[in-house]
């Protein structure tokens, strides 16, 4: 028997736009029957925007633990080994990335399954392209330390970082500390650094803007509210 494979889907960043996936993938999601979901609720709700035939509530979703053992991934994945096509889901965005998918992405090439990841939209990519900073040396680091005085060292931290190997940053916020985090970076970082904020992209309010520190200082820091926001800066030499 041929193992069935895992598609790994991009799903949209928000409740607006178009789904933003070729139509050869749209295809491919909607003829799936079973889906690993980072959480049940948001996936039925993208795949009803993906256009899937349904009916939605009776589509196999199965909830990817927090941590999962290898006994539990397997039997995630038991679908492919009997010749199915497995779909796996996240949140919002790119399965694997910033994301608990890996996990399962991993396990299944320990276990022969082939990996398709499909095109759709990565908001860190998308950061990073519409940012104007370093796109040949970039990290990505996820969430920063909640403490005031720890998330602080870690900024200085990583501008030290970025002015020695001219390296950009970039991180993610928990959405309702997004203003905190932006009043901190423009504490923190030096005047020269450039700063790139990238609220909730591809969605109809979407913007991206990258200034020096100084002149974000200089101004009223935007409203960002819960808007999912991606944070980037490279310091200057």
């Amino acid at each position: 028997m041929t193992p069935g494979r895992l598609l790994l889907i991009p799903t949209p960043l928000g409740d607006g736009g178009p789904p933003l996936l070729p139509p050869e993938h749209l295809r491919e999601i909607q003829r799936l029957r079973r889906f690993v979901v980072e959480n049940e609720k948001p996936a039925r709700a993208a795949l009803k925007r993906l256009g899937h035939p349904g009916p939605i509530a009776a589509l196999l979703l199965q909830r990817l633990p927090e941590s999962p053992a290898p006994a539990a991934l397997d039997v995630l994945l038991a679908p492919c080994l009997e010749g199915e096509d497995l779909g796996l889901m996240s949140d919002a965005g790119c399965p694997g990335v910033a994301d608990p998918g890996a996990a399962l992405v991993a396990r299944a090439h320990r276990r022969g399954i082939a990996v398709v990841p499909l095109v759709g939209p990565s908001a860190i990519l998308l950061a990073l392209m519409g940012s104007g900073l370093d796109g040949q040396r970039f990290a990505f680091h996820g969430y920063l330390p909640i403490p005031p005085s720890e998330r602080a060292a870690a900024i200085a931290a990583l501008e030290a970082e970025s002015r020695a190997r001219r390296q950009s940053q970039f991180f993610i916020e928990t959405p309702y500390r997004n203003e905190r985090m932006l009043e901190t970076l423009a504490q923190v970082l030096a005047p020269t650094t450039l700063l790139c904020v990238a609220c909730h992209l591809t969605q109809p309010d979407q913007w991206i803007r990258t200034a020096p520190v100084a002149r974000w200082r200089a101004e009223p820091l935007p409203t960002l509210g819960k808007r999912p926001t991606v944070f980037g800066f490279l310091a200057q030499q």
